[in-house]
């Protein structure tokens, strides 16, 4: 019973989550190998399963497309040289900053190994990569906060950051007080994008990639965050959460104000990269979030709990695509009772995404890198 009211808490912290997601809490183990191919999933072929354990999350490729940077629980804070592939059997107690090689596994560290970190990105060239971390305010994890029978995210005191490959030469991109995080780069190479609470509201704004050039580009009461550039870096893909009754936008400024937000439906947005022509994609009252633009460009990829919201028990979310207008809805995945944060490879090839599929532990979601089939 306990284990059902956890997965009903849905998740929300999505680029910042911090310990086991609600939706992770009862993973179901499979029997089928993590090489299968299911009918259902015909996109899909050649699937290669590249963590193992604890809370992998937020996979996404280098420019040259032989790389990833990921957050997790697991340790591979010795593998400094990149010369080993499975983490040390300790945990962490949030998520650090990790790249890895697609093809031989090698993983190494580039975050500080302090504080919390999220929503990792490369730079053009591959040489340095942008995530958010909690490392100045502190050397510990965050506190977790009190839920009070609902799933809240705390937003913490990220700031965006840059480093090489090495986790040297850090560059601090923003310092406002609070949330700045959910950075991401555009295609051509010119412009940041990330939710920050700044101006008093989790709005998107946009900077250049040495942090100036501020632009704010939502003004919405609600949370606006998890964007994306279209492949031409003309538009934007992003999920919001705008409360329009009166009590709902009290109760949100109410948490904002204690630095939480527990928002219920999301929605997709697309807009121009300068935040005119603001279009909603999807209007189905469901759990729609992690958008990212299919390489036609004209199609979106996702993650929602479309099909479960309703039912009971714990909510199932898959990946699904849907035209940038809400039309040709159509899901992708079958497997497991979570699949997330997808992103297709830079050449159109390849999708890499999140999952519970396969999981021998509960609280255990990993890295799946898998062929793109048209």
């Amino acid at each position: 019973m306990q284990r059902r009211k956890v997965m009903r808490i849905w998740l929300w912290g999505l680029c910042a989550l911090m310990g086991v997601p609600p939706f992770a809490m009862a993973a179901d183990q499979h029997k089928e190998t993590v090489t299968s191919v299911r009918s259902t999933e015909r996109h899909l072929a050649n699937i290669r399963q590249l963590t193992v354990g604890r809370q992998n999350a937020e996979a996404y490729f280098s420019f040259d497309g032989t790389k990833l940077i990921f957050q997790s629980t697991n340790d591979w804070s010795k593998d400094v040289l990149g010369n080993r592939s499975k983490p040390a059997d300790a945990g962490l107690g949030c998520y650090q900053m990790y790249v890895m090689d697609t093809e031989s596994e090698a993983v190494r560290l580039v975050s500080t190994g302090k504080g919390a970190t999220t929503c990792g990105y490369f730079f053009p060239g591959d040489r340095r990569v942008l995530y958010s971390s909690t490392h100045a305010a502190g050397p510990n994890c965050p506190p977790k906060p009190k839920r009070d029978g609902a799933y809240r995210w705390a937003l913490d005191d990220y700031d965006v950051y840059a480093a090489n490959l090495s986790g040297q030469d850090m560059q601090r991109l923003t310092s406002s007080p609070g949330y700045d995080a959910e950075a991401t780069i555009s295609p051509d190479g010119k412009t940041i994008v990330w939710t920050s609470v700044k101006d008093g509201d989790l709005d998107l704004y946009t900077m250049s990639l040495d942090g100036t050039n501020v632009r704010r580009l939502t003004d919405d009461v609600g949370y606006d965050g998890g964007a994306f550039f279209s492949p031409d870096s003309k538009r934007i893909v992003y999920r919001a959460a705008h409360p329009t009754d009166p009590s709902e936008v009290a109760k949100y400024k109410e948490l904002l104000a204690q630095r939480l937000i527990e928002p219920g439906q999301l929605e997709l947005f697309v807009m121009n990269a300068d935040g005119s022509g603001k279009k909603q994609v999807t209007t189905t009252g469901a759990s729609n979030f992690s958008p990212y633009f299919h390489p036609d460009g004209k199609r979106i990829i996702f993650s929602s709990n479309i099909e479960t919201r309703g039912e009971g028990g714990r909510p199932s979310f898959h990946l699904y695509l849907v035209g940038d207008d809400g039309t040709g809805l159509e899901r992708l995945t079958t497997e497991g009772h979570f699949n997330s944060f997808p992103m297709f490879s830079p050449d159109g090839k390849r999708l890499v995404w999140v999952s519970d599929r396969h999981a021998k532990e509960p609280g255990e979601f990993n890295v799946f890198l898998a062929d793109w089939v048209p």
